[in-house]
């Protein structure tokens, strides 16, 4: 066999493989949409039984008290952290699952990432302010070091300051119902 025999087989295998690897992942993902495992929203987390990472930021207005990750150690009831910003349009479509939660008793400390404070204090207004503590992530290295893909993202963090799940993409009602509650009742 020649040199360029078997390069011509090589170059040839080269996409006949790649195709192979896509129709098995397709296969698998047809079989978890069957069997109802299939979650488009479930991106893994390094961080799930994790302490939350090392962080300190300063609050929304100069001079106002943010919050860091010392502060969730020990905490009297679990927490929600929730990344928001003024420019997310799906930050908005969530805000209302917020506010119930907050009426509800529900703990939740909000960050603003990337977001200058007139803007956040403007969308705060509009569409109300559901966070007991609010802090400010302008440089987005906090959010980077929880693992944020994209705003909104929400984090329940345990008393003993653990991440135990998080949500990429805005909070629902079917949600907050099926993945929230249980882990409410069972962290309470």
């Amino acid at each position: 066999m020649t040199t360029a025999t078997v390069n011509r087989r090589a170059i040839l295998a080269v996409p006949l493989a790649v195709a192979a690897a896509a129709g098995v992942g397709a296969y698998a993902l047809l079989g978890r949409m069957r069997a109802g495992t299939y979650d488009p929203r479930g991106i893994p987390s390094p961080l799930i039984g994790k302490p939350v990472p090392s962080f300190s930021l300063p609050g929304l207005e100069p001079g106002a008290a943010g919050f860091s990750s010392s502060d969730l150690a020990g905490i009297p009831a679990p927490v929600l952290i929730n990344f928001f910003a003024s420019w997310c349009q799906p930050c908005a479509l969530e805000a209302p699952q917020l506010q119930a939660l907050q009426a509800s008793g529900v703990a939740l400390w909000g960050i603003a990432y990337k977001d200058k404070p007139p803007a956040t204090a403007g969308f705060l207004e509009r569409f109300g302010r559901p966070y007991q503590r609010l802090a400010r992530d302008e440089s987005g290295q906090t959010a980077i070091d929880f693992g944020v893909f994209g705003v909104p993202e929400t984090f329940f963090i345990d008393r003993a300051g653990i991440i135990r799940w998080r949500w990429a993409g805005p909070l629902t009602e079917a949600t907050i119902d099926q993945d929230l509650r249980p882990l409410l009742r069972t962290y309470a």
